[in-house]
């Protein structure tokens, strides 16, 4: 079990960009940035579009913790690397929701290279205000 709800996958799914942002070691958040994100099965992944140097990627690693925004959904999250065994079919998901941008803007997160630069997001407890 993933801990997203059945609603938030919808809404975070149907979101065209998630804002982000990891944790500074005194727990506060660091600035918002926006990426893409896809839905496969019950979770969520990110990528990043340029590779293992990208800053809110590097931060996300240390940080192993943050918050994420889309969709009218708020929830701290939780980074982790994502299965190999699942690296497949987020390349699909990737495809089915951006392909409209085309191959050059894709292209920058789906395939090998973009496998070893993705994250799971996993909920940590309800955002306040929600149950």
């Amino acid at each position: 079990m993933s801990g997203w709800t059945g609603s938030e996958l919808e809404r975070i799914g149907r979101a065209d960009e998630l804002r982000i942002a990891s944790r500074r070691k005194d727990g506060t958040l660091r600035p918002f940035g926006t990426i893409w994100a896809v839905c496969v099965d019950d979770s969520i992944f990110v990528r990043s579009a340029h590779g293992p140097e990208n800053p809110w990627f590097v931060r996300a690693q240390r940080a192993g913790a943050g918050r994420i925004q889309a969709g009218g959904v708020e929830r701290d999250v939780i980074f982790t690397e994502a299965d190999p065994g699942d690296q497949e079919t987020i390349d699909a998901a990737y495809h089915q929701k951006y392909d409209r941008y085309g191959q050059n803007i894709v292209g920058s997160v789906v395939g090998e290279s973009a496998h070893a630069v993705t994250l799971r997001l996993t909920p940590t407890a309800p955002f306040e205000g929600e149950s």
